[in-house]
Parts: C-alpha cells; structure tokens; sequence
C-alpha cells in the first residue's frame, strides 16, 4: 500500500523549479503528446493555471480526491477535474493559486493542505499552461463545494489508478482527425482528458508505468 512517507520520498526530488511554469528543469506535457501536431494543437498558452492534486491519507489506503464540474459551465461542463483554475493577480505562486482555487471550489481550507511537490507542466488544446501541485489532505476535514462550478466531490482510490491495467488510451475524432487521450474508467465515472493525463504522471513519479 503506497503510504504518505512513500509518496513524500517519491516527490523528495521534484522540486526543482519549485513552481515556476517553465524554466530549466521543469519538465512538459501536454494534450498534444501522442497526437500529429495541427491547428487545434497549435494554441498559444497565454493563461496560466494551477490545480490541487489532493491525496487523502484515509485509514484503509491513500484516495484521490476529484471533482465533477456543473454541466453548465461554458468550459468542461460535466467533466472530472482537479481542483483549480486561473491564477490571479494576487497569487504569489502556483501553490497560492491551487490552494486558494481548491478552498473557493469544493471548501478545503489550505491548513488542511501538505504540499509535497509537483507534476509536469500541463499544456492543454485550450490554451491553458498548468502546473499541477501535489498535496497530502489529512482527515478529518470538512468540505462545502461551490454549486455554481461542482457538481460532486468524490474520492477514487490511488490504488486503481496506480494500477496500470486501470488505464487506457482510447481514440476519437475531433475537428477531422484522429486524437488520442488516456482515459481511466472508474465505476459510473469517465476520467479522461488533462485529469488523465496528470494522473499518469503522478504514476510515472510513484514509479508504476503502463
């Protein structure tokens, strides 16, 4: 069972950079990996933004906490995302923008928050350049979700996603060609997308590959 010593070891060394987008030593992924470059790949990251990956230190085994978004948000209505979003003026980092994105969307003080590192820098088809930030959450803690942006908070156990059968890398069409993205079927659930993407990472940094 990957415990919350592993999981601080595992990310002992990842903070090079600390938590800047981009710069020596920070590593980049993206939407586009995997896929012939083109048009709808081709956009200019100009919006900065940063998401919580919160690792729930549960009794029985560690959980990833997620979000499913309201289905009438302009942006990724209905999908399954981390917390956070766009970094603003007054964030000091990547970290005060996760933090402060998680405490607004599902109701997680930052108290609550052991920040442990980092994952790749996340280039999405949207335009967004992401810095995903990885936390421990302690129980018990209390949350209270925005109803205007989440739908649910749930918790998937790490286990299955470290699991490397638990993945896949499935295929669709969109805007006249073949894309490709990694998909992780939980349950009733469809995690695919960036959410995806990250959450390979975070096993490629535990030491599981697929």
């Amino acid at each position: 069972m990957t415990t919350a010593a592993a999981i601080r070891r595992a990310f002992a060394g990842r903070w090079q950079g600390a938590f800047a987008f981009d710069g020596p030593g920070i590593n980049a992924r993206g939407d586009r990996d995997g896929n012939i470059p083109d048009a709808v790949f081709d956009v200019p990251a100009v919006r900065d933004a940063a998401v919580l990956v919160p690792l729930v230190d549960r009794p029985d085994g560690m959980t990833v906490l997620l979000t499913q978004r309201t289905a009438h948000l302009a942006a990724h209505g209905g999908q399954i995302s981390f917390p956070g979003g766009r970094v603003e003026p007054e964030d000091t980092d990547a970290v005060a923008t996760a933090l402060r994105e998680t405490e607004e969307e599902v109701g997680l003080a930052p108290t609550q928050v052991e920040v442990v590192g980092r994952l790749d820098t996340y280039y999405t088809r949207t335009g967004f350049r992401v810095v995903p930030v990885v936390g421990l959450v302690h129980p018990p803690f209390f949350l209270q979700p925005d109803p205007s942006e989440v739908q649910e908070v749930f918790e998937v156990p790490l286990a299955f996603i470290l699991d490397p059968d638990s993945r896949q890398r499935q295929s669709r069409e969109f805007k006249g060609a073949l894309r490709h993205f990694w998909v992780f079927p939980y349950n009733e659930r469809y995690i695919w997308g960036a959410t995806a993407g990250m959450l390979v990472n975070l096993c490629d940094v535990l030491g599981v590959s697929g």
